[in-house]
């Protein structure tokens, strides 16, 4: 997969996918699979590896346990778990807008 953790300074998150994730990611048609894979890598992961919460298109979600956040990526939606005591992010899903919340 093309996401590596980037840096290894002690402020910064590790950032994990999971499988279903990666399903996700593969049920993409080539061209929008393309497309995510370079936003990840250049922007989104770079992002939640310095500041996983601060972001204008991060947003957390109300009445999930654990907690859950968001991530707006154009018409998609990144859902991910962060966990405070081994400063991890764990990557849950990837879904569309329109079908992210049902």
């Amino acid at each position: 997969m093309p996401f590596q953790n980037g840096g290894n300074t002690l402020t910064e998150y590790r950032v994990f996918d999971t499988d279903q994730f990666r399903r996700a990611l593969e049920k993409l048609d080539p061209r929008r699979r393309a497309f995510m894979v370079h936003k990840l890598s250049k922007y989104v992961y770079p992002q939640l590896r310095i500041q996983p919460r601060f972001v204008s298109n991060i947003k957390k979600l109300r009445g999930y346990e654990p907690e859950t956040w968001r991530y707006r990526i154009v018409r998609f939606r990144l859902f991910f778990g962060i966990d405070e005591s081994t400063r991890t992010v764990n990557v849950l899903t990837l879904d569309d807008g329109k079908d992210a919340y049902r």
